[in-house]
């Protein structure tokens, strides 16, 4: 005989595996890959043409103190760039799936179906939760594939040489690949946080495009506060989810400040507590028959 926690667990593994099917039966849930696909390409197709003109343009301030020998331009750089560029748009296009896993079905009258069904309210969103968090983890691993990979085997491998506020940092070859795959984590955890930013939103509303409208208003309005040096703004920034989005950068200076880096992973890990938390209250109390 079965115990009621195994049960629960297999209707929730299974509830997750619907949600998953739903998910890949919908054309948008694939445009987020095509953009990826879509942007990189360019970045890589314009670096392979004048990559190198570009190079030597933010180079130039040091060149009269410093000597480069080596192979200024590879895969490493291309990848570094290619992040710095797009982490911040990656966001629109999880919110634009996630934002319609709750709203969606209930614009459609399928989600009053849904609930009555012999699963719990909080397993049915927890799976959505899961699946959610699935295709973000999918997302990031072709933006990893793409922009480090690819542009490894375009450009080849070689030292990193990062500018950040302190100068300029080198960082070997050999000290490269932690570095990355600890960022493409901590970009994981931040865009998951998106992710159960927009279910939750998604939770409150009855038609698809709200949810994802007001998700990507948030994350807009966010990163306006982000950049303005206003005495005001400098308690909040600290909070901000989109703030933490550019931790993964941390990783590259030397030495790496890792107390910085928990820190962004608690405050956002705080964020998707907190998310999930308000969605599964107002998905308990939500009424469906209306």
């Amino acid at each position: 005989i079965s115990s009621k926690p195994s049960i629960q667990k297999t209707m929730l593994i299974r509830s997750t595996y619907n949600e998953l099917i739903k998910i890949t039966s919908k054309p948008r849930s694939y445009i987020g890959f095509a953009a990826l696909t879509i942007l990189i390409a360019v970045i890589l197709i314009a670096m392979k043409a004048d990559g190198e003109s570009f190079i030597s343009f933010v180079t130039s301030s040091f060149e009269q103190t410093l000597s480069f020998n080596g192979k200024i331009l590879n895969g490493n750089l291309v990848a570094f760039i290619i992040l710095q560029m797009l982490i911040i748009h990656v966001p629109l296009l999880v919110a634009l799936v996630t934002g319609d896993l709750v709203s969606g079905e209930a614009s459609m009258g399928t989600l009053r179906f849904l609930v009555t069904k012999p699963v719990s309210r909080n397993t049915i969103l927890i799976s959505k939760f899961l699946a959610g968090a699935i295709y973000t983890l999918i997302l990031t691993i072709w933006l990893a594939f793409l922009a480090l990979v690819v542009s490894q085997w375009m450009f080849g491998l070689g030292d990193l040489i990062v500018l950040n506020s302190d100068g300029l940092v080198i960082i070997s070859e050999a000290d490269i690949f932690w570095r990355y795959a600890g960022g493409f984590c901590l970009a994981f955890l931040s865009l998951f946080a998106i992710a159960c930013m927009s279910i939750c939103f998604s939770v409150f509303s009855d038609n698809s495009i709200g949810p994802i409208v007001s998700t990507m208003a948030v994350i807009i309005l966010f990163t306006i506060i982000g950049s303005l040096d206003v005495p005001t703004f400098q308690y909040i920034q600290p909070f901000l989810i989109t703030t933490h989005m550019a931790s993964w950068r941390s990783l590259f200076e030397i030495p790496v400040p890792i107390s910085e880096i928990y820190n962004s992973i608690y405050i956002l890990m705080v964020h998707i507590i907190l998310f999930i938390g308000i969605a599964l209250w107002k998905f308990k109390n939500k009424d469906i028959k209306s």
